[in-house]
């Protein structure tokens, strides 16, 4: 798939140059070699923010972080609005299937699974839940959705999509369970939420329809539609999430580089949140809604207790 926006840098005259093996190198052989001198480092997704966390419980983190995923002007609009709309996009591309009155299964009610809910059901779907969280899980049933377990679901759903950011989310089982044709995709994390070596080893024959899109034939006689080898589906069959709720993003990750380089002794090591303060300046160039509640916001003192306005 073309990266439009590399291609404009290259043709301004910037070189565009990527040389991964050789960053991989210097990581794996000589790793000191990569902190000097870096004050911090900031991520971007839910499942990197993980792997700091856990890198910073095996004492293996090695400079300061931010969290730039659990800032409030990035999860609740990239992982939500962005998902509701690039997750139809990518399957709707991939199979230009009829979504009305079919049974829809999202694994996950974070905010990416209810992105994903919300999109399917706003397009005629019935949308059935599996949430291991209870809280999420009944977020979901009183928003009007079945909840229930995957071993159930597997049997009804017409659609899969996983959103947990976890891994083995459908397995072996499930997919012997599943109907005949159904579309299996992942909106949440790598290919590992959806079991593909089983599915590869397991599978009578795999049938590549199109890019993106393969057709599995079980020996049951059945077939499994996966698209983007059960990597990301809006990235894999479209073109991700639309370029305002990016910039919303990625301005989230400028501000957190430019935190940290000019207040560095603040940040000492560990996982950091990137100050309320310097979020909610991503909202308010974003969006002229800040000018019409600035009265109401400061009645309940949101912006003054952030330091973002003064009166």
């Amino acid at each position: 798939m073309k990266d439009h926006a590399a291609a404009a840098i290259v043709k301004s005259g910037v070189p565009d140059l990527l040389f991964t093996s050789h960053y991989l190198y210097v990581f794996r052989n000589y790793p000191t070699l990569c902190v000097l001198g870096i004050r911090g480092v900031s991520e971007e997704t839910t499942t990197g923010v993980h792997n700091l966390y856990k890198m910073m419980k095996k004492g293996e983190l090695k400079m300061p972080a931010i969290n730039v995923s659990d800032s409030v002007t990035k999860s609740k609009f990239d992982n939500l609005y962005g998902c509701r709309e690039s997750l139809i996009d990518g399957i709707k591309r991939a199979t230009d299937v009829m979504i009305v009155g079919k049974v829809a299964v999202v694994t996950g009610y974070g905010d990416v699974g209810k992105g994903g809910v919300q999109a399917l059901r706003g397009f005629g779907a019935r949308v059935i839940v599996t949430e291991i969280d209870p809280i999420n899980a009944l977020q979901a049933a009183m928003e009007g959705y079945e909840v229930t377990t995957m071993e159930e679901a597997s049997k009804e759903g017409n659609i899969f999509v996983t959103t947990t950011g976890c891994e083995d989310i459908i397995v072996g089982h499930h997919f012997e369970n599943m109907k005949d044709d159904a579309i299996v995709c992942n909106i949440g994390h790598f290919d590992c939420e959806i079991d593909m070596s089983w599915l590869i080893k397991h599978a009578a024959e795999k049938i590549n329809i199109k890019p993106q899109v393969d057709r599995y034939r079980m020996k049951s006689g059945r077939h499994i539609i996966i698209l983007a080898e059960g990597r990301l589906v809006n990235l894999g069959c479209a073109m991700g999430h639309p370029s305002f709720v990016m910039s919303n993003s990625f301005t989230n990750q400028v501000l957190a580089q430019i935190e940290l380089w000019k207040n560095t002794d603040k940040y000492p090591l560990g996982v950091h949140f990137l100050p309320k303060k310097v979020s909610l300046h991503t909202m308010v160039r974003a969006s002229n809604a800040a000018i019409t509640w600035t009265n109401g916001a400061i009645y309940i003192c949101i912006l003054q207790c952030c330091g973002l306005f003064h009166v």
